[in-house]
């Protein structure tokens, strides 16, 4: 597999990616993912062009879409039962893990939301910065999907990476 990269003085050339290359993108993936989507070049090196082309992937695209519509679904539905009204869990059993959703900030932003998985649903290529924004978005448990406190604002992320998305 080649790919596209700076050689050293800045010219784009062919250049062969290794299959170390994509291991280390998949090992380094949160950290690469955080240089894509504040906006480094995927031909800067091998590993962020492994990195991209794996986001790029229809088959990661439509998984982050069908992430974005789960959540969509899991906040339309009842709420949980209070603590007080939960029955103790039987041992033995496996649950489903629990995750806290911020249910109030995705309603508010629900259409926006079906947006960008709308747009990653989409056929044909899209830059790796908002793949990675969006990504980052579902993966951040300290973010505005899942946490009280975070102070990023949830229509702002949603809007700079269908920005993003777009191109």
């Amino acid at each position: 597999m080649h790919v596209l990269l700076d050689d050293d003085l800045g010219r784009l050339t062919v250049r062969r990616l290794w299959p170390w290359h994509r291991m280390l993108a998949r090992g380094l993936a949160a950290r690469l993912d955080r240089q894509l989507a504040e906006g480094a070049r995927p031909e800067a090196s091998a590993i962020l062009a492994a990195r991209a082309m794996f986001l790029t992937s229809a088959g990661f695209r439509r998984a982050l879409a069908a992430s974005l519509r789960r959540i969509l679904a899991a906040s339309a539905a009842a709420s949980p039962a209070p603590d007080g009204l939960r029955r103790p869990p039987v041992t033995g059993v496996a649950r489903r893990p629990y995750v806290p959703l911020r249910r109030d900030r995705i309603a508010r932003s629900a259409s926006e939301l079906a947006g960008l998985a709308g747009f990653l649903a989409k056929k044909g290529p899209v830059p790796a910065r908002g793949v990675a924004m969006v990504s980052q978005l579902l993966t951040d448990g300290g973010g505005p999907l899942y946490r009280a406190g975070s102070r990023d604002d949830l229509d702002d992320l949603i809007e700079r990476a269908s920005q993003a998305l777009i191109g």
